[in-house]
């Protein structure tokens, strides 16, 4: 089972494909395998790295404070153990926000950045989400916690449409093998609660794209519009009719377009 140890922690990842490295980071509460639906695709052109962050998966789940500076340490941990010398590096919700810190920290080492769902500084409403979150893991059943998730997360058009899988969702919460501590979930949010690269983002120099649902209630559009006007260079593709999970809610849109872009940057070219 492939670990490195790296920053302190063993941190657990998975490999897949072939070609130039794509780092993938998921966002909070979740495991690296949840790229699932986007792997299968992109493992066709790229070796890709599922990592799992600290707090989550089989990684280690150690005592906070967790910020996404010591998170993106990690990942460059890794990057550094396994010998790759530049990434593709590609980050959903609270991996976008690793990612940012990564390519602040390392700009030699990223050859492309996708920044999914994300923000540069909290503002009242996100910090309010993210602290009714980690209060709803500490306090509700895992069936209740996912309904309050998805109501963050999904569009009251995809409640409409899929409740069947969203009620699914609720179920397999409940049997769930080895959930997520509630310590590290507190973590990961206080992370994501003092994320902050506002006035820095400009230094990155690497291509960058930008995806967003304008209906997200999670990190809503304004918050990726921020991070676009500090970084002119970076492209921008908003998702219509969709949320926090536009990488789910428009699947097929979303791997094409992220795909695209990150063939568009290949050292080797297309």
């Amino acid at each position: 089972m492939p670990f490195v140890r790296t920053n302190g922690i063993r941190l657990h990842y998975t490999e897949r494909g072939q070609g130039e490295p794509l780092v993938l980071l998921m966002g909070l509460g979740a495991p690296g395998s949840v790229w699932e639906e986007h792997a299968r695709v992109y493992e066709r052109h790229f070796r890709c790295f599922l990592i799992d962050n600290r707090g989550a998966g089989q990684s280690d789940k150690p005592v906070g404070p967790y910020t996404t500076k010591a998170m993106a340490e990690d990942t460059l941990g890794l990057v550094r153990e396994l010998g790759l010398e530049a990434v593709h590096l590609s980050g959903i919700s609270m991996g976008s926000a690793i990612a940012q810190e990564v390519a602040l920290a390392a700009p030699e080492r990223v050859r492309s950045l996708t920044l999914n769902c994300s923000w540069q500084a909290c503002g009242s409403y996100t910090a309010s989400v993210f602290e009714t979150l980690a209060a709803g893991y500490e306090r509700l059943r895992p069936d209740e916690f996912q309904r309050l998730l998805q109501a963050f997360i999904y569009t009251p058009a995809y409640h409409e449409a899929h409740g069947d899988k969203l009620e699914a969702a609720r179920r397999a919460a409940l049997t769930e093998a080895e959930p997520m501590p509630a310590h590290a979930f507190r973590a990961q949010c206080d992370a994501c609660l003092t994320h902050r690269t506002a006035g820095r983002l400009a230094a990155v120099a690497a291509p960058t794209l930008l995806t967003v649902g304008d209906r997200d209630a999670f990190t809503p559009l304004p918050l990726t519009e921020a991070i676009a006007a500090e970084m002119p260079q970076a492209e921008l593709e908003v998702f219509s009719g969709s949320g926090h999970t536009h990488h789910w809610d428009r699947l097929d849109d979303f791997n094409r377009r992220t795909l695209d872009f990150l063939l568009g940057h290949r050292a080797s070219g297309r």
